[in-house]
């Protein structure tokens, strides 16, 4: 869900956790998806589910980058 209503939980929801990752990824700029992954599931308790969505949001956004020969996201920013 990426429009929160007044019935979304705000800790539940894909801009919060592309939140989380955003800022764990801006301070070590590069992570691992299984180190992702983890800090997804034991920050919230529907993480593994937002997972998924929430980088895709942030690759959409352009944030980020795959680099799959080392299977790691990199933060970019913004352009």
């Amino acid at each position: 869900m990426l429009r929160p209503t007044k019935h979304a939980h705000p800790d539940l929801t894909v801009m919060n956790m592309a939140y989380l990752l955003l800022t764990r990824l801006r301070k070590s700029r590069s992570e691992s998806y299984s180190d992702l992954l983890r800090y997804a599931t034991l920050s919230s308790s529907s993480g593994e589910k937002l997972f998924l969505p929430s980088l895709n949001f942030l690759f959409l956004l352009g944030l980020v980058r795959y680099h799959p020969k080392g299977d790691r996201f990199e933060y970019i920013g913004a352009k």
